[in-house]
């Protein structure tokens, strides 16, 4: 999953054998339990998605389900891969039906897991009818909100089926159709078996992987080859609420096409044979990242491509999930891996810290490789950016990282105001990204740069295979980069990951040649990120969090605007009698770099206005990272291109 992140405030052969020597095949209960499949591939489930009235929010989801007269247990996904979390959209289905030759079958949801739906299939009936509606836009979902507009619609299979409870998703088989409203066109790693106009029929898959195959539409729509080799390929799959949104300047598209190779280059391989990178642009959905192995679900706004900010702020959305097919999909913590999505093999979250952490910085080095994001001379900007986001977070003295990954489910569904006191589940994957650099920073150090963190992502996830899971534990992560290079690296995971920490990763800033400066200067991400997200960072001069209307959203603990009284909640209303503007906001703030006096300030809350005056004199400060002569500069050499 990419953490969409805000300033501040988040409201993204042989070595297989090896690496799967000793390890679970599966999670927490494995096999053992699980009832026999009445789905096989030669008498498999069939689903048919009908999206003909998705601009108007609504599809059509019909099945046939393979049944055993008696009592019958028909599950809805509850935990769905990627998102981390019993985040299966149930509310989402309506008008339920299910019948058998013709007839209506009762349904009653269980009690107390209510994904559940028990019903009572009549003797000789081997085979059910399922139908229900699907009500795409409905708005109380954090993966989901709205997901369909006039031109353009985002798919997942787990919002479109029930199947049999207590199953080996891989060994549940599973024919899906779709039929797609006129003119429009899809995009999906699945295999497909025929197509005749607006319906195609799929080859039959596992459960496994139908519901790792998202199959995003729409009108406007471009497909995009960005890489071949053999008979493996990538793609770039856009879908547009506006057709001028598709059109992406010749350079990034350039940059685009880099991707692959340097995904490769930076792992050593790869574990699917096709992968489609489906991203639809549109203001009306709410944007999202989410890893599939041989595809990802990209959602992001309308102008994203073609908007320089928006590739500056967001540029690793792509990489980021695309990684995730080596770090995630095909590598997965054994107690993510479970037989199914439902009861009672709930996931566990705990190596969210691996699989997030190190794939944030894992994305951002794709990006800048491949030039997406910038340029490597760029990567220090953008580092300082996010080291500060990290350092000057109050909530780090009482909370762990540990605590934001085994709470993740929590943590992504509760996002929002006061983040800095409570922390979010963006923290692992920003500070991840510091600890791996510090990982990386390390290895080079104590290699004399013969060796790089590059070194164990190839140990951990390299080689060639078709998609499938091998799992890991702590112990292995620690294992691969022992036998990179010897080092306490459980005590360095002890320290940053299991233990409060009052500052976050900081050695490799100077062990890569650099020091964390703060200055007067904007800092070139940050700016992206204020015109992107139409807020206002000023967190290291007033110790505030904006919108640009002036809705505070955060205040840092113990600074200017705490203890003068500023709360979330209030608005901005006027700065020494100017009316708020963002312009007027800054000219303000810089003003106090020369003037004593202190800001005469107007809040609203709650239909209540008030006067506050804020003490504060030392202007405008940005963080930014500034070389030190004389040493060797690190950063540049981890974010030059590698793919030859």
């Amino acid at each position: 999953m990419f953490a969409l992140r805000r300033l501040r405030f988040v409201t993204s052969f042989a070595l297989v054998a090896a690496l799967g020597a000793g390890l679970p095949a599966r999670g927490l209960g494995a096999t053992g339990g699980l009832d026999r499949s009445l789905a096989t591939a030669a008498n498999p489930m069939t689903v048919v998605l009908d999206e003909r009235l998705a601009p108007r929010g609504i599809a059509y989801a019909h099945m046939t389900i393979p049944v055993a007269p008696g009592p019958f247990t028909l599950d809805y996904p509850e935990w769905i891969p990627g998102e981390h979390g019993p985040t299966g959209p149930l509310h989402d289905m309506s008008e339920l039906k299910i019948s058998a030759n013709g007839q209506a079958i009762p349904w009653e949801r269980d009690p107390v897991d209510m994904y559940a739906f028990h019903i009572t299939v009549p003797p000789g009936v081997n085979r059910v009818n399922a139908d229900f509606t699907v009500l795409l836009n409905v708005n109380n979902d954090f993966t989901d909100g709205q997901l369909a507009t006039r031109n353009t619609m985002v798919g997942n299979w787990n919002r479109y089926i029930l199947y049999q409870r207590n199953v080996d998703n891989t060994k549940y088989f599973v024919t899906a159709s779709l039929i797609l409203p006129p003119a429009w066109d899809y995009a999906s790693a699945l295999p497909v078996k025929s197509r005749s106009g607006a319906r195609i029929d799929f080859e039959t898959v596992t459960l496994e992987t139908l519901v790792d195959s998202p199959t995003d539409s729409g009108r406007y729509y471009k497909h995009i080859l960005t890489w071949s080799q053999g008979g493996a390929r990538t793609y770039l799959d856009m879908f547009a609420d506006h057709q001028e949104d598709l059109n992406l300047p010749k350079a990034e598209l350039d940059a685009y096409k880099r991707m692959t190779p340097e995904a490769i280059a930076l792992y050593g391989g790869r574990h699917w044979n096709v992968y489609h990178s489906e991203l639809t642009l549109s203001d009306l959905i709410p944007g999202q990242g989410i890893e599939h192995h041989q595809s990802s679900d990209d959602r992001a706004g309308d102008d994203f491509m073609t908007d320089n900010n928006e590739q500056l702020n967001g540029g690793d959305l792509l990489t980021h999930e695309f990684s995730h097919s080596w770090n995630g999909k095909y590598r997965r913590p054994f107690d993510l891996q479970q037989p199914n999505f439902n009861q009672p093999y709930p996931e566990r979250t705990e190596l969210l810290w691996q699989y997030e952490g190190m794939n944030q910085y894992m994305g951002d080095l794709i990006a800048f490789r491949s030039g997406i994001k910038g340029k490597p001379a760029d990567y220090p900007e953008y580092l300082a950016l996010i080291y500060e986001q990290m350092a000057y977070e109050p909530g780090r003295n009482t909370t762990p990282i540990i605590d934001t990954t085994t709470g993740a489910p929590y943590y992504y569904a509760n996002g929002g105001p006061y983040g800095s006191l409570r922390r979010s589940a963006g923290d692992f994957y920003t500070e991840g990204e510091l600890m791996w650099l510090d990982v990386d920073t390390l290895i080079r150090k104590l290699t004399n740069e013969r060796k790089s963190l590059d070194d164990y992502t190839k140990a951990f996830a390299g080689g060639t295979s078709s998609p499938r899971v091998v799992t890991y534990t702590r112990a292995d992560i620690e294992r691969y980069l022992n036998e990179v290079v010897p080092y306490d690296w459980h005590g360095l995971f002890e320290k940053y990951v299991y233990s409060i920490s009052p500052k976050p990763p900081t050695d490799m800033i100077e062990r890569a040649g650099y020091r964390f400066v703060i200055t007067d200067k904007p800092n070139k991400y940050g700016q992206a990120g204020e015109k992107t997200g139409k807020v206002i960072d000023s967190w290291l001069d007033a110790g505030l969090h904006l919108t640009d209307e002036g809705k505070i959203e955060d205040v840092l603990q113990g600074s200017p605007a705490w203890n003068d009284g500023f709360g979330v909640g209030m608005t901005i209303v006027s700065i020494n009698d100017r009316e708020f503007t963002p312009d007027a906001w800054h000219a303000a703030i810089k003003a106090t770099s020369s003037s004593f006096a202190p800001l005469r300030i107007t809040v609203e809350q709650d239909e209540y206005f008030k006067e506050l005056v804020l003490h504060y004199h030392g202007g405008l400060k940005y963080a930014h990272l500034q070389r030190i002569p004389g040493t060797t500069d690190m950063l540049t050499l981890i974010t030059q291109p590698h793919a030859k």
